[in-house]
């Protein structure tokens, strides 16, 4: 069809793309294109109902080459095609670009679980449990000091050169793990790259958020969860090859640096966030950027936004971080912390680390084969995310997927709590691991990031999301430090069920305190919520 229309064009010379294809009947006529460069991009793959109506409704206007069953059949087709909408595709390089972080992320999740025997060995720290756990978890201690430093930089530096001054300790991290020939020197590699991965884990949503078109938002703020669960699920598939190349961890941590030089230059070319331009007094760099990225009609609208919050709430550049103590700010600040809170003590990283034993008292022992497999639930369901978020909502999407975490740990509870049946058993455990798995990924995985930096005002929104992120670290440590102890004592379904009510307080704690962010503006989103604009008014 497209090379029809590019041959009317070619043939008809004198006459626009669109009357090149009514004036030759001969050719079908199926392709109308939207030329304007600076509008949302749309493919329209249907005529005008009114061409159609001429062709089916008069017989004698047809032309010869057709019969008028032919013709029925050629409108019926037509018809049945849909608009396709890639109004995104202006802002998806920039997002791809900050959300190679998140890959970085995933990768560094994994880049341990396989090879930390062969490591333990080589550096001479085998058989000690502790000395092998602070080696997966020592990068915990640096995220935290990332994520608490990256709003103050943020606010002063914009978001490019913030990203590309974060990824250095990733690189350095990654470099240095490598040539390790000490504990100590692993240890401090793995701090470095705690230190990247704790900053750009605030700054990516917030930079996705700010740089996307409202009608967008949801879906490209979900490609974090996928460039996770990519760098998780490759650096699972590289970890294979350590069970037959004992010094193989060595080749996979330079590959860890690949990326960071990937971001660093790639940030070079992204655009800066046009809110932060404004704020920085750039209108004109913040107008090209909208003109570019969200269309000419935008601009005029954003801009008067934008300066509409600023003039009410200030700009970030000079705001304090005893602000988050201080309504409105607060409540959002309580909100993203009590909403990571939730999400880690729902017991995600737990089941994670335990669903190689589940799978394997369910007969597959290869653990690297299991944790693949759950890697790529997490990125189907990530896909399912990229898909349902901007057209369900994100508080249906993170309500929905905190019950559906909710049943799955109950069925694995009961599985396990029950005297079933062997086989009975181990399905139950691994259909609810499963189930688990894809619900968390489908909402409480991607929206708990992104519906915080919406909720925030423009001054905090750095603050509010170093805040809660530190909040997310504290408690995924916690998790991790507890679990093992908490299963050892309780067993494994009353840690499990637990798992499961803390699901559903989340779910109606979602019910209760969010508001649905869908379709509408940062902007909009924070005079609606802050009282002050009203008063204004």
């Amino acid at each position: 069809m497209l090379a029809a229309a590019c041959t009317a064009a070619i043939f008809y010379p004198r006459f626009t793309p669109d009357s090149a294809i009514r004036a030759a009947p001969a050719l079908n006529p199926t392709l109308s294109v939207n030329y304007s460069l600076h509008r949302p991009c749309r493919l329209l793959t249907s005529s005008p109902p009114a061409d159609f109506k001429v062709y089916g409704d008069k017989k004698s206007q047809l032309p010869e080459v057709f019969d008028s069953s032919e013709n029925e059949n050629l409108v019926s087709e037509e018809q049945s095609y849909e608009e396709i909408d890639i109004g995104w595709l202006p802002a998806f390089p920039h997002v791809l670009v900050a959300s190679m972080s998140n890959f970085l992320f995933g990768f560094h999740i994994g880049v341990m679980n396989g090879p930390i025997v062969s490591i333990a060995k080589e550096l001479g720290f085998e058989g000690n449990s502790i000395l092998e756990g602070l080696v997966v978890s020592i990068f915990i201690a640096g995220a935290f000091l990332g994520s608490a430093g990256a709003g103050y930089l943020v606010d002063r530096l914009g978001f490019k050169k913030t990203l590309q001054v974060d990824t250095i300790p990733l690189i350095l991290g990654a470099i240095l793990s490598a040539q390790a020939h000490s504990l100590d020197q692993l240890l401090w590699g793995r701090f470095f790259v705690g230190l990247g991965i704790g900053a750009n884990a605030v700054l990516v949503p917030i930079y996705i958020s700010e740089v996307a078109p409202t009608k967008y938002r949801g879906t490209l703020g979900s490609v974090c969860q996928i460039g996770t669960c990519t760098g998780i699920i490759a650096s699972l598939f590289l970890g294979i090859f350590s069970d037959s190349d004992p010094h193989w961890w060595r080749t996979m941590l330079y590959i860890a640096s690949v990326p960071g030089f990937i971001l660093t230059l790639g940030m070079q070319f992204a655009v800066e966030s046009p809110r932060w331009l404004c704020k920085a007094g750039r209108l004109d760099e913040a107008k090209e950027v909208i003109f570019n990225l969200w269309g000419p009609s935008e601009v005029d609208k954003s801009i008067e936004e934008f300066q509409s919050v600023l003039k009410n709430d200030g700009g970030d550049l000079d705001s304090r971080w005893s602000e988050l103590l201080e309504e409105p700010h607060s409540k959002v600040a309580l909100i993203g912390g009590s909403l990571f809170v939730l999400q880690q003590f729902a017991g995600i990283n737990a089941v994670l680390y335990f669903s190689s034993l589940t799978f394997k008292d369910a007969g597959i022992s290869n653990g690297a084969l299991a944790s693949l497999f759950v890697g790529l639930t997490n990125f189907a369901g990530a896909l399912c995310a990229l898909y349902l978020v901007d057209k369900q909502g994100r508080q249906k999407l993170i309500i929905g997927s905190y019950l559906g975490m909710a049943i799955s740990m109950f069925l694995v509870a009961s599985g396990i709590g029950f005297h079933l049946d062997e086989e009975l058993r181990n399905n139950l455990s691994i259909l609810g691991t499963i189930l688990y798995i894809l619900t968390f990924a489908i909402g409480a995985g991607p929206v708990t990031g992104l519906i915080i930096p919406e909720l925030s005002s423009s001054r905090t929104r750095g603050k509010i999301m170093s805040f809660s992120f530190s909040v997310h670290w504290v408690c995924n440590f916690l998790v991790g430090l507890f679990f093992l102890e908490a299963t050892e004592r309780f067993g494994v379904a009353p840690v499990y069920g637990s798992f499961g009510v803390v699901s559903l307080l989340a779910a109606l704690f979602s019910y209760s305190f969010l508001v649905e962010t869908k379709g509408r503006s940062l902007e909009e989103i924070e005079m609606s919520l802050n009282q002050s604009f009203t008063k204004q008014d």
